[in-house]
Order: C-alpha cells, then sequence, then structure tokens
C-alpha cells in the first residue's frame, strides 16, 4: 500500500486504508499520520478520518460525526443491513420501542420515524398510527424502507443540523406529530442538543416520544466507542428532555445487539410532551 501511494499520493481511499492497516498493527503514530493525510484529501471526511483520529487521542471528540461519513456508511449498508443486523447482531430495539408504545393505548395521528432506516420500526407500529412517515440520511436505506409499503411519506433529512436546515419541515409544518420515534439513531450523534431541539419543534402539545441510546454509565455525558458509535448517559439524556419540555414515563435498560460477539447495553426512553 505504501509502494502504491508513491504512484498515487493523492488517493484518500489509500490512506484510509493503510492508515487502518498500520493502526491494526499497532503503528497508532504512523496510523495517525496517515489518518491525516485521507482527512487533508478529503475535507467532507467521508471515511471518518476524525472520528478515528480521536480515538487515537490525536485530537478532541467531534460532537457529532461528519453527515457525509453516515451517508456513504448506510448507502454502502443498504442492501445487507437487514440481514446483518436482526439475523447475526440479535437487534430487537423495534419491536422493544414498539412495546413501549403499545402499552401507552393510544392511537396516534401522524407518527414521524427518525432514522427509519429501511423501515424496521414502521411495520411494528404501522397499526397504530394514521399517517407514518420516515427520514433518513441516506437514500439507499429510504428506498428499501420504501418496499415495505407501510410509510405515507418518506424524505431525507440530516438530524444533526438546526430544524430549519434539516429538511424535515420541507413538506409539513411544525407541530405535526403526535408519536415521534428513534431507533437506534442517536448513537450516530454526539451532542444530542441538535436532535432535541428539532424533536421540540417536530412534536404536537401532548406528543410521545420514543428512542433509544447506547448506555454510556453515569459517568459523561457521551462518549465515541471503537465501533465508531457514540454512547450517551442516562443523567444527560434527562437533562435533554427536561430541557426540551418532555416527561419520562419509562426507561427500559437492555441489550439493544451484539457487537464483535459481546452485548451492547442501552436504554429505551418513552416520553411526552405535556398537553
Amino acid at each position: 500500500m505504501e509502494q502504491a501511494l508513491e504512484l498515487a499520493p493523492a488517493w484518500a481511499a489509500g490512506w484510509y486504508r493503510l492508515a487502518t492497516y498500520r493502526e491494526k498493527a499497532g503503528r497508532a503514530e504512523a496510523a495517525i499520520e496517515a489518518y491525516r493525510n485521507t482527512l487533508a484529501l478529503d475535507p467532507e471526511d467521508i471515511f471518518g478520518s476524525a472520528l478515528k483520529l480521536a480515538l487515537l487521542g490525536d485530537g478532541a471528540t467531534p460532537d457529532r460525526p461528519p453527515s457525509r461519513y453516515v451517508e456513504r456508511l448506510f448507502d454502502d449498508y443498504a442492501d445487507r443491513f437487514e440481514t446483518s443486523l436482526v439475523e447475526k447482531l440479535d437487534y430487537t430495539v423495534p419491536q422493544k420501542l414498539a412495546a413501549l408504545v403499545s402499552a401507552t393505548g393510544r392511537h396516534y395521528a401522524c407518527a414521524v420515524d427518525l432514522g427509519c432506516g429501511t423501515g424496521l420500526l414502521g411495520p411494528e407500529i404501522h397499526g397504530r398510527v394514521g399517517r407514518l412517515e420516515g427520514f433518513d440520511l441516506s437514500q439507499n436505506m429510504l428506498a428499501k424502507a420504501a418496499e415495505k409499503e407501510v410509510y405515507d411519506h418518506l424524505a431525507q433529512a440530516d438530524l444533526s443540523l438546526a430544524p430549519d436546515l434539516s429538511g424535515l419541515f420541507a413538506d409539513g409544518p411544525r407541530g405535526r406529530a403526535d408519536l415521534v420515534t428513534a431507533a437506534d439513531v442517536l448513537m450516530y450523534l454526539g451532542n444530542l442538543e441538535s436532535v432535541f431541539a428539532l424533536i421540540e419543534e417536530l412534536a404536537a402539545s401532548g406528543a410521545d416520544l420514543a428512542f433509544s441510546v447506547e448506555d454510556a454509565g453515569e459517568g459523561e455525558a457521551f462518549h465515541l466507542a471503537p465501533s465508531l458509535r457514540y454512547a450517551h448517559s442516562e443523567p444527560y439524556v434527562r437533562m435533554l428532555l427536561a430541557r426540551h419540555g418532555f416527561e419520562i414515563l419509562e426507561i427500559v435498560k437492555k441489550v439493544i445487539r451484539k457487537d464483535g460477539g459481546k452485548p451492547v447495553a442501552g436504554i429505551l426512553f418513552l416520553t411526552r410532551k405535556p398537553a
């Protein structure tokens, strides 16, 4: 790879691959140099080099991953997403969140599924909603969700942006949702302030909000894991919910999937915006 990069020094993907080889070989300083070269050649950071540098101790942990990195990750992953997640990683968050929603006994006029992915949650809650909207950063994931034929509206949105820039209000008004869901989405964001501001704008008075996070324990607000996903602490999430006017109805701590053969601890929240 080093010889190839002598011939093609502006090859960002090659530098990224070299960085991963060096990292796995235990050559951290050499890996950092290669990740820096990748980032210099790829300012949009579609490879997530800034995240890797943070894990190697070179720079602060970003508040969120680059949007182009997340979009590319899931565009590439769409075709095998459900097979990998459900069949190999014992992923059951959609069913667990749907059970929390079902226990309210409510029927919702409009539900918005944030980060809907391939639409795993949609079929689980479809019978309880009049209109179901799904939003995701990846167009390929949205195409898979459309195949399920349970969403009334699907569109691209970036949850890391301010409400007016997110794309959530291009086709619908503020305060339209009496149910907002986010199944295993928030772990692709570090600082959750912007997404809770967005949800506050989206949710109607009396709306329910059901979502999951990876459990960071009781220490720092959030941290970046080796998986390049973020884990969040319960006190941090509680603080943001209170700040944006949501009351907690139920908290469930569960294993939400496996990663590298090991269980990943998560927290499921059911909350409500008071009428």
